[in-house]
Formats: structure tokens, C-alpha cells, sequence
């Protein structure tokens, strides 16, 4: 049986295909994306604009074109914190469905956070000590406290990279008081996270989706002796001398120099800059020392969810 997953990001649309196997294991053998910038000119406005709404609709089709192709048995589809949060995301859902004739589930963000949870557990074995999930994208960012036993923790903050761009709308490149002005924001709206590290004491973070996947590649292409059977797992520890480097070149850099990175996305150029400070603001507050990036994260999730539990 084969199972295609559309996850309906803020930033892009993400899609899996996978084949299932009889015991539920499950081998994905499509991965792809399409950016959408769906939050892009209206995200704290709480509306989609009409631009994003067809790059929606045009990413949607392009998707459901190649699930047609391998012949999938099941689609799910999911959609976030860019069509929960947004006065027409019910209209922008209902217009796909009758469209496309799909079903799209609008998830909220508890439910986002244990399917980030059921991803990340598949490629990160974790232990008796506590591990801090982030999971960065362009509506929300979700944070889970987890060990070996299952999650101990987990919110959703509006504090998407979307949302972040919209808000602040940096210099090119960004000032210090521009980076001080957005981490004292960011501070100041993570309270629930900070009681939540004080009783769980979590000693690593684990950061899964678009921007540690993007300092992952970027760490990557500099670095020519990380060995192939590295490069191939599913997460990798990102040692932090690396990301520090990383965040200082990102935090000084251009767009046009961003454009030119190797190993960053197109789609990333825009909100990696906001998405880096986010991070180091993270590691710095919570004195953290440990990242590890997973492979895995929402739409592995869901599958694991489809596989062994009742949806």
C-alpha cells in the first residue's frame, strides 16, 4: 500500500509518499516541497492574501499531479498554523477540498507538537535525560520536552519566522538593535517555556523541519570530510562551534549574499536570518550546549500516527 501525506506548512507545502509494508513499517519514496509563503503581506493581519492563496492552490495541484504518478492508495492532508490562525484559512481549506477533492485536516498546535513528537522519535533515540524539541516554522514554533518514557511537555507559540518578518520587516542585513529588539520579543512571549525548563531541566535540543535542515546543508557544504554514511542519517549533531560560525556569517549577510550560500533553499533566503536568531536566542537563555537536527519531524509523524494509532 502506498500513502502520500501533504503538510500544509506556513512557509511550504511538503509532501511524502510511502510504501507500506504489511507489518506497518513504512519506506518513503518521494519526498518533495513547494513554497508558499502563505503567511507572506497578511499573516498578523490574520489573512491569506489573494497571491498566496493561488500559490497555494497551484501547490496543491503540482502535488496531487505526482501522487497521481505513483499510484497512492491514501492521501492525508494537514494544514497549520498559516490556515488555523487566519480568518479565510477555512475558505482557502474549503476551496482546496472542493477543487481538489481532498480532505484537509486542520490541525492545532497541541496536535502539531505530538505528531513533531512521533517524527523525531523515529530517527533521535532518546534517554533518561530530558531533551528540548523545537520545531521552527513560518506560523509557529512548537516546543516538546521528551525523554525515553514519551513527552513530558509540549506548546505552540505564535511566534512563526513569518510572523517574525512581518513584524519587525529587518534591514538588509540586519542592525543589532534590530536583533535585540526581536529577541526581547521573543523573551518576552516564552514564559510558559521557561516554567517548563525550570521543572524539566531538558540538557539538549533537538531541532527538526526547514531551518535545521538548512544549517545541516549549509554545515555540510563546508565541511567536505564529514564521511557519506553521515551525511545519509536521518539526524545529525550539529557541533556547535559550526552553527555559532554559521549564525555570525547569516546574522552579517545580504540577501544577495544569502542567495549565493551554499546549501540554503531559496524559499529559507528570506527567514533564515530570523529563524538563526530565534535559535541562538534559545541556546543562549536555556544554556544549552547539544544540537542534534532529525530528519523527521510532522509529516513522519502523522504517518507513524495513521500506522498505529486510530486518527
Amino acid at each position: 500500500m502506498k500513502i502520500a501525506i501533504i503538510d500544509m506548512g506556513t512557509n511550504t507545502f511538503n509532501l511524502l509518499i510511502a510504501e507500506v509494508s504489511q507489518n506497518k513499517n513504512f519506506k518513503i519514496i518521494f519526498k518533495d516541497k513547494a513554497g508558499i509563503k502563505l503567511g507572506k503581506g497578511g499573516i498578523n493581519q490574520r489573512k491569506i492574501s489573494s497571491e498566496a492563496f493561488q500559490r497555494a492552490i497551484d501547490a496543491i495541484d503540482k502535488h496531487l499531479k505526482t501522487i497521481q504518478k505513483y499510484n497512492v492508495d491514501q492521501i492525508f492532508t494537514t494544514a497549520t498554523s498559516g490556515v488555523r490562525s487566519t480568518q479565510n484559512g477555512q475558505e482557502l481549506v474549503k476551496t482546496l477540498e472542493k477543487q481538489f477533492n481532498i480532505k484537509i485536516q486542520i490541525i492545532s498546535g497541541d496536535e502539531e507538537a505530538e505528531l513533531i513528537y512521533r517524527g523525531v522519535k523515529q530517527t533521535v533515540e532518546f534517554n533518561e535525560h530530558n531533551a528540548l524539541i523545537l520545531d521552527i516554522g513560518g506560523g509557529s514554533n512548537e516546543f516538546i520536552i521528551a525523554h525515553k518514557s514519551g513527552f513530558l511537555w509540549k506548546k505552540s507559540f505564535d511566534l512563526g519566522i513569518a510572523r517574525l518578518l512581518d513584524q519587525f520587516n529587518p534591514s538588509d542585513p540586519i542592525t543589532t538593535h534590530e536583533i535585540a529588539a526581536v529577541e526581547n520579543y521573543i523573551d518576552n512571549n516564552l514564559t510558559p517555556l521557561y516554567e517548563a525548563v525550570k521543572k524539566y531541566h531538558p540538557s539538549k535540543l533537538i531541532g527538526c523541519s526547514g531551518t535545521f535542515d538548512s544549517f545541516r546543508a549549509m554545515i555540510m557544504a563546508k565541511n567536505k570530510s564529514i564521511p557519506d554514511h553521515i551525511k545519509k542519517e536521518n539526524h545529525y549533531l550539529i557541533n556547535l562551534d559550526d552553527y555559532k560560525n554559521l549564525h555570525q556569517e547569516l546574522i552579517q549577510s545580504t540577501t544577495a549574499e544569502r542567495l549565493k550560500m551554499k546549501g540554503l533553499e531559496i524559499v529559507r533566503v528570506e527567514m533564515i536570518v530570523l529563524a538563526s536568531i530565534f535559535v541562538n536566542f534559545i541556546l543562549k537563555k536555556l544554556k544549552l550546549k547539544t544540537i542534534i537536527q532529525s530528519n523527521f519531524a510532522i509529516k513522519e509523524g502523522l504517518m507513524d500516527k495513521i500506522l498505529n494509532s486510530k486518527i
